[in-house]
Protein backbone atom coordinates (compact mmCIF):
# COMPACT_ATOMS: atom_id res chain seq x y z
CA UNK A 1 0.00 0.00 0.00
CA UNK A 2 2.44 2.82 -1.33
CA UNK A 3 3.15 5.26 -4.07
CA UNK A 4 5.29 2.60 -5.73
CA UNK A 5 3.80 -0.71 -6.50
CA UNK A 6 6.13 -3.60 -4.93
CA UNK A 7 6.56 -6.54 -6.93
CA UNK A 8 4.96 -9.98 -6.30
CA UNK A 9 6.25 -12.79 -8.06
CA UNK A 10 6.82 -16.84 -7.42
CA UNK A 11 10.18 -18.97 -7.09
CA UNK A 12 10.45 -21.74 -8.79
CA UNK A 13 8.86 -23.95 -6.50
CA UNK A 14 5.90 -21.58 -5.60
CA UNK A 15 7.13 -19.58 -2.75
CA UNK A 16 5.13 -16.56 -3.30
CA UNK A 17 7.55 -13.33 -2.78
CA UNK A 18 7.17 -9.41 -2.54
CA UNK A 19 9.70 -7.61 -3.08
CA UNK A 20 10.02 -3.99 -2.35
CA UNK A 21 13.27 -1.41 -3.59
CA UNK A 22 13.78 1.20 -0.67
CA UNK A 23 17.08 3.44 -0.66
CA UNK A 24 17.51 2.77 3.39
CA UNK A 25 20.71 1.38 4.59
CA UNK A 26 18.69 -0.73 6.65
CA UNK A 27 16.60 -4.22 4.92
CA UNK A 28 14.07 -6.03 6.57
CA UNK A 29 12.97 -9.84 5.53
CA UNK A 30 10.28 -12.14 7.06
CA UNK A 31 8.98 -15.75 5.86
CA UNK A 32 5.00 -15.68 6.84
CA UNK A 33 3.53 -19.08 7.27
CA UNK A 34 -0.61 -20.00 7.08
CA UNK A 35 -0.08 -21.41 10.32
CA UNK A 36 -1.64 -19.74 13.18
CA UNK A 37 -3.75 -20.66 16.29
CA UNK A 38 -6.71 -21.20 14.46
CA UNK A 39 -5.05 -24.56 12.79
CA UNK A 40 -4.41 -26.37 15.48
CA UNK A 41 -6.35 -29.56 16.14
CA UNK A 42 -7.77 -30.79 19.31
CA UNK A 43 -5.36 -30.84 22.51
CA UNK A 44 -3.07 -28.45 20.72
CA UNK A 45 -3.73 -25.13 21.64
CA UNK A 46 -0.93 -22.90 21.93
CA UNK A 47 1.13 -25.09 19.57
CA UNK A 48 1.89 -22.72 17.14
CA UNK A 49 2.88 -20.10 19.26
CA UNK A 50 5.04 -22.64 21.02
CA UNK A 51 6.42 -23.53 17.65
CA UNK A 52 7.61 -19.85 17.24
CA UNK A 53 9.45 -19.86 19.98
CA UNK A 54 11.50 -23.63 19.42
CA UNK A 55 12.35 -22.97 15.90
CA UNK A 56 15.20 -20.86 16.95
CA UNK A 57 16.54 -23.44 19.38
CA UNK A 58 18.47 -25.83 16.83
CA UNK A 59 18.35 -26.67 13.53
CA UNK A 60 20.41 -29.75 11.52
CA UNK A 61 23.03 -27.01 10.78
CA UNK A 62 23.11 -24.70 13.47
CA UNK A 63 23.22 -24.82 17.76
CA UNK A 64 20.39 -22.38 19.13
CA UNK A 65 23.64 -20.13 20.22
CA UNK A 66 24.72 -19.80 16.80
CA UNK A 67 20.89 -18.98 15.80
CA UNK A 68 21.16 -15.95 17.76
CA UNK A 69 24.73 -15.20 17.30
CA UNK A 70 24.94 -15.27 13.55
CA UNK A 71 23.19 -11.94 12.47
CA UNK A 72 23.29 -10.57 15.91
CA UNK A 73 26.90 -10.46 15.76
CA UNK A 74 26.53 -7.95 12.68
CA UNK A 75 24.12 -6.06 14.34
CA UNK A 76 21.08 -7.63 13.06
CA UNK A 77 17.90 -8.40 14.96
CA UNK A 78 16.18 -11.37 14.36
CA UNK A 79 12.32 -12.13 15.58
CA UNK A 80 8.71 -13.52 15.15
CA UNK A 81 5.43 -13.17 16.09
CA UNK A 82 1.90 -15.63 16.49
CA UNK A 83 -1.64 -14.73 15.20
CA UNK A 84 -4.77 -16.47 14.60
CA UNK A 85 -3.85 -17.08 10.60
CA UNK A 86 -0.03 -16.83 10.53
CA UNK A 87 3.70 -17.30 12.08
CA UNK A 88 5.96 -14.57 11.18
CA UNK A 89 9.83 -14.79 10.95
CA UNK A 90 11.84 -11.93 10.62
CA UNK A 91 15.00 -9.97 10.23
CA UNK A 92 16.36 -6.56 10.37
CA UNK A 93 19.54 -6.04 8.86
CA UNK A 94 22.15 -3.84 6.46
CA UNK A 95 21.70 -4.56 2.99
CA UNK A 96 25.26 -5.72 2.56
CA UNK A 97 24.55 -8.52 5.42
CA UNK A 98 21.42 -10.09 3.09
CA UNK A 99 22.90 -13.14 2.46
CA UNK A 100 23.76 -13.90 5.46
CA UNK A 101 20.13 -12.85 6.60
CA UNK A 102 18.30 -14.96 4.02
CA UNK A 103 20.46 -18.22 4.66
CA UNK A 104 19.49 -17.94 8.40
CA UNK A 105 15.82 -17.49 7.62
CA UNK A 106 15.89 -20.68 5.56
CA UNK A 107 17.91 -22.69 7.92
CA UNK A 108 15.49 -22.03 10.80
CA UNK A 109 12.32 -22.65 8.83
CA UNK A 110 13.51 -25.46 6.87
CA UNK A 111 15.34 -27.14 8.98
CA UNK A 112 14.50 -26.63 12.35
CA UNK A 113 15.22 -29.75 14.74
CA UNK A 114 13.59 -28.92 18.01
CA UNK A 115 16.16 -30.49 20.12
CA UNK A 116 14.30 -32.28 22.78
CA UNK A 117 16.50 -30.40 25.94
CA UNK A 118 15.75 -27.21 24.30
CA UNK A 119 11.82 -27.87 24.08
CA UNK A 120 11.44 -28.53 27.74
CA UNK A 121 13.52 -25.87 28.51
CA UNK A 122 11.69 -23.23 26.38
CA UNK A 123 8.46 -24.79 28.30
CA UNK A 124 9.34 -22.87 31.52
CA UNK A 125 9.81 -19.55 29.29
CA UNK A 126 6.29 -19.89 27.83
CA UNK A 127 4.88 -21.06 30.87
CA UNK A 128 6.11 -17.46 32.20
CA UNK A 129 4.90 -15.68 29.61
CA UNK A 130 1.30 -17.30 30.18
CA UNK A 131 1.93 -16.42 33.61
CA UNK A 132 2.94 -12.05 32.66
CA UNK A 133 -0.03 -12.55 30.46
CA UNK A 134 -2.56 -13.57 33.26
CA UNK A 135 -1.17 -10.95 35.46
CA UNK A 136 -1.94 -8.46 32.80
CA UNK A 137 -5.66 -7.61 32.50
CA UNK A 138 -5.23 -5.03 30.16
CA UNK A 139 -3.83 -7.57 27.67
CA UNK A 140 -5.72 -10.28 28.85
CA UNK A 141 -9.24 -9.12 28.85
CA UNK A 142 -9.29 -9.04 24.93
CA UNK A 143 -8.19 -12.24 24.53
CA UNK A 144 -10.97 -13.61 26.63
CA UNK A 145 -13.37 -11.51 24.89
CA UNK A 146 -12.63 -12.73 21.69
CA UNK A 147 -13.17 -16.32 23.76
CA UNK A 148 -16.31 -15.60 23.97
CA UNK A 149 -16.90 -14.11 21.06
CA UNK A 150 -15.72 -17.33 18.89
CA UNK A 151 -16.31 -19.64 21.52
CA UNK A 152 -16.60 -23.45 20.15
CA UNK A 153 -14.39 -22.61 16.96
CA UNK A 154 -10.78 -22.24 16.40
CA UNK A 155 -10.64 -18.70 16.37
CA UNK A 156 -11.66 -18.37 20.23
CA UNK A 157 -8.38 -20.44 21.09
CA UNK A 158 -5.88 -18.59 23.02
CA UNK A 159 -2.78 -18.09 20.69
CA UNK A 160 -0.33 -18.71 23.85
CA UNK A 161 -1.81 -21.48 24.80
CA UNK A 162 -2.85 -22.90 28.75
CA UNK A 163 -0.33 -24.39 31.37
CA UNK A 164 -1.77 -27.61 30.48
CA UNK A 165 -1.68 -27.85 26.54
CA UNK A 166 2.06 -26.32 26.30
CA UNK A 167 3.16 -28.94 29.51
CA UNK A 168 1.98 -31.68 27.45
CA UNK A 169 3.44 -31.22 23.89
CA UNK A 170 6.01 -33.20 22.46
CA UNK A 171 8.98 -32.95 19.76
CA UNK A 172 7.16 -34.97 17.29
CA UNK A 173 4.06 -32.45 17.97
CA UNK A 174 6.23 -30.13 16.77
CA UNK A 175 7.86 -31.58 13.86
CA UNK A 176 4.33 -32.91 12.92
CA UNK A 177 2.95 -29.60 12.64
CA UNK A 178 5.90 -27.81 11.05
CA UNK A 179 5.76 -30.37 8.23
CA UNK A 180 1.90 -29.84 8.05
CA UNK A 181 2.56 -25.92 7.16
CA UNK A 182 5.76 -25.26 6.69
CA UNK A 183 5.84 -25.77 2.54
CA UNK A 184 6.33 -23.95 -0.67
CA UNK A 185 2.80 -22.74 -1.21
CA UNK A 186 1.99 -21.78 2.25
CA UNK A 187 4.47 -19.54 2.60
CA UNK A 188 5.06 -15.96 1.98
CA UNK A 189 8.03 -14.11 1.61
CA UNK A 190 8.21 -10.37 2.36
CA UNK A 191 11.59 -7.98 1.51
CA UNK A 192 11.99 -4.49 1.56
CA UNK A 193 15.58 -3.22 0.79
CA UNK A 194 18.20 -1.58 -1.44
CA UNK A 195 19.33 -5.12 -2.91
CA UNK A 196 18.17 -5.59 -6.51
CA UNK A 197 15.64 -7.70 -7.26
CA UNK A 198 18.06 -9.88 -9.25
CA UNK A 199 20.58 -10.38 -6.71
CA UNK A 200 17.53 -10.89 -4.54
CA UNK A 201 15.36 -13.42 -6.14
CA UNK A 202 18.86 -15.87 -7.19
CA UNK A 203 19.63 -15.71 -3.48
CA UNK A 204 16.23 -16.66 -2.27
CA UNK A 205 16.26 -19.45 -4.82
CA UNK A 206 19.34 -21.10 -3.36
CA UNK A 207 17.81 -20.73 0.30
CA UNK A 208 14.55 -21.36 -0.51
CA UNK A 209 13.63 -22.54 -3.88
CA UNK A 210 14.12 -26.56 -2.55
CA UNK A 211 10.80 -25.86 0.06
CA UNK A 212 8.85 -28.87 -0.37
CA UNK A 213 6.28 -28.54 -2.75
CA UNK A 214 2.65 -29.95 -0.88
CA UNK A 215 -0.68 -29.10 -1.29
CA UNK A 216 -1.67 -27.77 2.05
CA UNK A 217 -5.71 -28.07 3.27
CA UNK A 218 -6.11 -25.06 6.07
CA UNK A 219 -8.97 -26.36 8.23
CA UNK A 220 -11.69 -24.59 8.90
CA UNK A 221 -15.50 -25.12 9.97
CA UNK A 222 -18.32 -23.01 9.73
CA UNK A 223 -18.80 -20.53 12.21
CA UNK A 224 -21.30 -21.10 14.81
CA UNK A 225 -24.24 -18.87 15.30
CA UNK A 226 -23.36 -16.21 17.62
CA UNK A 227 -24.71 -16.04 21.24
CA UNK A 228 -24.50 -12.60 22.81
CA UNK A 229 -22.78 -11.95 26.32
CA UNK A 230 -22.17 -10.25 29.19
CA UNK A 231 -19.79 -11.32 31.96
CA UNK A 232 -18.54 -9.57 34.82
CA UNK A 233 -15.91 -11.24 36.55
CA UNK A 234 -14.40 -9.88 39.91
CA UNK A 235 -10.34 -9.41 39.55
CA UNK A 236 -7.90 -8.08 41.94
CA UNK A 237 -7.14 -5.24 40.25
CA UNK A 238 -6.77 -1.52 40.98
CA UNK A 239 -9.21 -0.32 37.74
CA UNK A 240 -12.35 -1.38 35.96
CA UNK A 241 -11.63 -3.10 32.61
CA UNK A 242 -14.41 -3.75 30.39
CA UNK A 243 -14.65 -4.75 26.11
CA UNK A 244 -17.89 -3.58 24.10
CA UNK A 245 -18.36 -4.99 21.39
CA UNK A 246 -19.92 -7.47 18.26
CA UNK A 247 -19.25 -9.51 15.05
CA UNK A 248 -17.95 -7.49 12.23
CA UNK A 249 -16.99 -7.88 8.32
CA UNK A 250 -14.37 -10.75 7.45
CA UNK A 251 -10.97 -9.35 5.68
CA UNK A 252 -13.21 -10.62 2.05
CA UNK A 253 -16.06 -8.14 2.79
CA UNK A 254 -15.97 -5.22 0.80
CA UNK A 255 -17.97 -3.64 3.89
CA UNK A 256 -14.29 -3.76 6.14
CA UNK A 257 -13.46 -0.36 4.70
CA UNK A 258 -16.87 1.10 6.15
CA UNK A 259 -16.01 -0.60 9.83
CA UNK A 260 -12.81 0.31 9.40
CA UNK A 261 -13.73 3.71 9.02
CA UNK A 262 -16.32 4.13 11.32
CA UNK A 263 -13.84 2.71 14.02
CA UNK A 264 -11.36 5.32 13.28
CA UNK A 265 -14.05 7.91 14.37
CA UNK A 266 -15.64 5.93 17.30
CA UNK A 267 -11.95 5.41 18.56
CA UNK A 268 -9.20 5.47 16.63
CA UNK A 269 -5.73 6.93 17.10
CA UNK A 270 -6.69 10.24 17.03
CA UNK A 271 -7.46 12.69 20.17
CA UNK A 272 -10.38 13.95 18.36
CA UNK A 273 -11.95 10.54 18.52
CA UNK A 274 -15.61 10.86 19.35
CA UNK A 275 -14.92 8.97 22.79
CA UNK A 276 -11.75 10.47 23.34
CA UNK A 277 -13.92 14.19 23.42
CA UNK A 278 -16.83 12.22 25.07
CA UNK A 279 -15.56 9.91 27.87
CA UNK A 280 -11.82 11.30 28.66
CA UNK A 281 -11.88 14.85 27.50
CA UNK A 282 -15.73 16.20 28.56
CA UNK A 283 -16.03 13.99 31.62
CA UNK A 284 -13.07 12.55 32.60
CA UNK A 285 -13.92 8.94 33.14
CA UNK A 286 -11.83 7.22 31.86
CA UNK A 287 -7.48 7.77 30.64
CA UNK A 288 -7.11 4.82 28.12
CA UNK A 289 -10.25 4.67 25.89
CA UNK A 290 -10.12 3.25 22.17
CA UNK A 291 -12.32 1.65 19.73
CA UNK A 292 -10.63 -1.71 17.24
CA UNK A 293 -11.88 -3.62 14.53
CA UNK A 294 -9.97 -7.22 13.92
CA UNK A 295 -10.83 -8.77 10.65
CA UNK A 296 -9.92 -12.68 9.96
CA UNK A 297 -10.31 -14.59 6.99
CA UNK A 298 -13.98 -15.60 7.10
CA UNK A 299 -14.88 -13.54 10.19
CA UNK A 300 -14.10 -10.24 12.11
CA UNK A 301 -15.14 -8.22 15.50
CA UNK A 302 -14.94 -4.95 16.61
CA UNK A 303 -14.43 -3.64 20.19
CA UNK A 304 -14.36 -0.90 22.61
CA UNK A 305 -12.10 -1.14 25.59
CA UNK A 306 -11.26 1.25 28.70
CA UNK A 307 -9.69 1.38 31.55
CA UNK A 308 -12.03 2.89 34.73
CA UNK A 309 -12.58 3.63 38.18
CA UNK A 310 -15.21 1.63 39.15
CA UNK A 311 -17.63 4.64 40.37
CA UNK A 312 -17.66 5.53 36.61
CA UNK A 313 -18.67 2.81 34.96
CA UNK A 314 -22.23 2.97 34.67
CA UNK A 315 -21.79 6.53 33.29
CA UNK A 316 -18.86 5.65 31.03
CA UNK A 317 -20.29 2.66 29.58
CA UNK A 318 -24.14 5.29 28.88
CA UNK A 319 -21.60 7.55 27.30
CA UNK A 320 -20.33 5.14 24.88
CA UNK A 321 -24.01 3.15 24.15
CA UNK A 322 -25.17 7.17 23.05
CA UNK A 323 -22.33 7.55 20.98
CA UNK A 324 -22.72 4.45 19.20
CA UNK A 325 -26.86 4.83 18.99
CA UNK A 326 -25.44 8.32 17.52
CA UNK A 327 -23.41 7.29 14.55
CA UNK A 328 -26.26 4.65 14.34
CA UNK A 329 -29.57 6.98 13.74
CA UNK A 330 -27.51 9.66 12.51
CA UNK A 331 -24.85 8.70 11.16
CA UNK A 332 -22.54 11.29 9.54
CA UNK A 333 -22.67 14.59 8.25
CA UNK A 334 -20.77 15.26 4.41
CA UNK A 335 -18.46 17.23 5.89
CA UNK A 336 -17.54 14.74 8.51
CA UNK A 337 -17.34 12.33 6.11
CA UNK A 338 -15.20 14.08 4.12
CA UNK A 339 -12.66 14.45 7.30
CA UNK A 340 -12.71 11.37 8.50
CA UNK A 341 -11.47 10.32 5.12
CA UNK A 342 -9.00 12.29 5.24
CA UNK A 343 -7.59 11.30 8.45
CA UNK A 344 -7.62 7.91 8.14
CA UNK A 345 -5.69 8.28 4.95
CA UNK A 346 -3.59 10.10 7.05
CA UNK A 347 -3.18 6.97 9.81
CA UNK A 348 -2.57 4.65 6.57
CA UNK A 349 0.16 6.81 5.27
CA UNK A 350 1.62 6.70 9.29
CA UNK A 351 1.54 3.65 9.59
CA UNK A 352 3.59 2.59 6.78
CA UNK A 353 6.33 4.98 7.14
CA UNK A 354 8.36 2.40 8.64
CA UNK A 355 10.50 0.18 6.38
CA UNK A 356 9.92 -2.50 9.17
CA UNK A 357 5.87 -2.11 9.67
CA UNK A 358 5.75 -1.92 5.35
CA UNK A 359 7.58 -5.49 5.21
CA UNK A 360 4.26 -7.11 8.07
CA UNK A 361 1.67 -4.94 5.37
CA UNK A 362 2.81 -6.34 2.37
CA UNK A 363 2.98 -9.71 3.10
CA UNK A 364 -0.33 -9.45 5.04
CA UNK A 365 -1.68 -8.00 1.22
CA UNK A 366 -0.72 -10.74 -0.89
CA UNK A 367 -1.50 -13.67 1.89
CA UNK A 368 -4.58 -11.71 1.88
CA UNK A 369 -5.66 -10.83 -1.64
CA UNK A 370 -2.96 -11.99 -3.81
CA UNK A 371 -1.73 -8.17 -4.97
CA UNK A 372 -0.28 -4.85 -3.45
CA UNK A 373 -2.33 -1.96 -3.79
CA UNK A 374 -0.68 1.12 -4.17
CA UNK A 375 -1.48 3.96 -1.67
CA UNK A 376 -3.25 5.75 -4.94
CA UNK A 377 -5.68 2.96 -5.33
CA UNK A 378 -5.81 2.60 -0.95
CA UNK A 379 -7.27 6.05 -1.39
CA UNK A 380 -9.59 5.96 -4.10
CA UNK A 381 -11.20 3.03 -1.95
CA UNK A 382 -11.33 5.11 0.75
CA UNK A 383 -12.47 8.04 -1.55
CA UNK A 384 -15.89 5.97 -2.50
CA UNK A 385 -17.10 5.24 0.92
CA UNK A 386 -20.61 6.70 0.80
CA UNK A 387 -22.38 7.82 3.83
CA UNK A 388 -25.12 4.81 2.72
CA UNK A 389 -22.39 2.63 3.21
CA UNK A 390 -21.70 3.61 6.46
CA UNK A 391 -25.20 3.75 7.75
CA UNK A 392 -25.46 0.31 6.58
CA UNK A 393 -22.80 -0.98 8.56
CA UNK A 394 -23.41 0.79 11.82
CA UNK A 395 -26.97 -0.33 11.81
CA UNK A 396 -25.56 -3.91 11.22
CA UNK A 397 -22.77 -3.63 14.06
CA UNK A 398 -23.92 -0.58 16.75
CA UNK A 399 -27.04 -1.87 17.95
CA UNK A 400 -26.54 -1.73 21.73
CA UNK A 401 -28.93 -4.25 22.35
CA UNK A 402 -27.29 -6.92 20.31
CA UNK A 403 -23.93 -5.64 21.81
CA UNK A 404 -22.03 -8.37 24.25
CA UNK A 405 -19.47 -7.02 27.06
CA UNK A 406 -16.79 -8.36 29.64
CA UNK A 407 -15.78 -6.46 32.33
CA UNK A 408 -13.15 -6.97 35.04
CA UNK A 409 -14.24 -5.36 38.29
CA UNK A 410 -12.01 -5.20 41.48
Amino acid sequence: MIEEIPEVYQLSNGVRVVYQKSQSFVAHMGVFIQAGSRYEGENEEGLAHFLEHCIFKGTKNRAAIDIFSDLDSVGGELNAYTTKEEICIHASFRNNHFSIASELLNDIVQFASFPIEEVEKEKEVVLDEIISYLDSPSERIFDEFESHMFKGETLGLNTLGTKESVSSFTRQDLSNYKEKYFVAENVVISFVGSISKSDFTKQLEENFGLMEQKTVILPKSPLLEFQKFSIVEKKANFQTHTLIGGRAPSYYDDSRRSMTLLTNVLGGPALNSRLILSVREKYGYAYSIEANYTSYSDAGFWSIYMGTDKKYLKKAKDLIYKELELIRSKGLTKNELLQAKEQLKGHIALSLDGNLEMMFSLAKSVIVHGRVDSMKEVYTQIDEISLAELKEVATACYNVSELSSLVYQY
